[in-house]
């Protein structure tokens, strides 16, 4: 698994199968940056609420264009992708960009969800997980937070497949309104945004898109 989708095999069924770090490290592996060395506009357009010092984790960071960039504000940011040619080359990039990172090599769905260590949790384009998946998460980002943390998510509508510029062909494993108002409904909802953007980021993500931001506070 790694911070961008990227579109997932898929088995007989036609249910989303899990992506393999093989399949990553070798997407990871070509020259470049897979989607550029720049942060997600959503960060940018987020800026009011990237606090320095405070204490972030990066999900499925991939190459480590946004928790650079989390760092290069003032953050301290946590890391971690499953693909390690993804994290070498992360590492890289903070070393390029005078930056220090505490980057993991670890799989979402194993990750430790420690209870209220974080200030800020970012996931930008993590939409490689089922639903089921999905859930569990949600549910381990909502643990890790501190209260009164903040939840920066950022990704795909199920629109996202007509314009095919980027994510999976699973619309299971995309988000819509309800959905992450459903799945946060424990959050204060500060922004729930749905719309479409052209998006130049590297050639993974390019072209008009589905998008949807979800900012979400944890209660004190």
């Amino acid at each position: 698994m790694a911070q961008d989708d990227i579109k997932a095999d898929t088995g007989g069924s036609g249910h989303t199968q899990p992506v393999r770090p093989s399949m990553w490290d070798e997407r990871y592996g070509a020259p470049g940056y897979l989607f550029g060395t720049a942060p997600s506009q959503f960060l940018n357009d987020h800026r009011d609420c990237l606090v320095p010092g405070a204490q972030t984790l990066a999900l499925a960071d991939g190459e480590g264009r946004n928790s650079v960039f989390l760092a290069a504000c003032g953050l301290q940011v946590t890391a971690m992708d499953a693909s390690p040619v993804a994290v070498e080359k992360a590492r890289a990039l903070a070393t390029e960009q005078g930056v220090s990172v505490d980057f993991h090599v670890a799989d979402i769905l194993d990750w430790d969800w420690i209870p209220n260590v974080y200030d800020l949790v970012a996931g930008i384009f993590i939409q490689f997980s089922p639903p089921d998946d999905r859930k569990a998460v949600f549910e381990g980002i909502k643990k890790t937070l501190k209260p009164g943390g903040t939840l920066l998510l950022h990704g795909y509508r199920p629109e996202q497949i007509e314009y095919g510029t980027g994510g999976p062909p699973h619309a299971e494993n995309m988000y819509s309104e309800d959905l992450l108002r459903t799945a946060f409904s424990d959050m204060e909802i500060l922004t729930l945004a749905a719309y479409d953007r052209v998006v130049d980021e590297g050639r993974g993500h390019s072209g008009m898109s589905a998008l949807i931001d979800l900012v979400a506070r944890k209660p004190l």
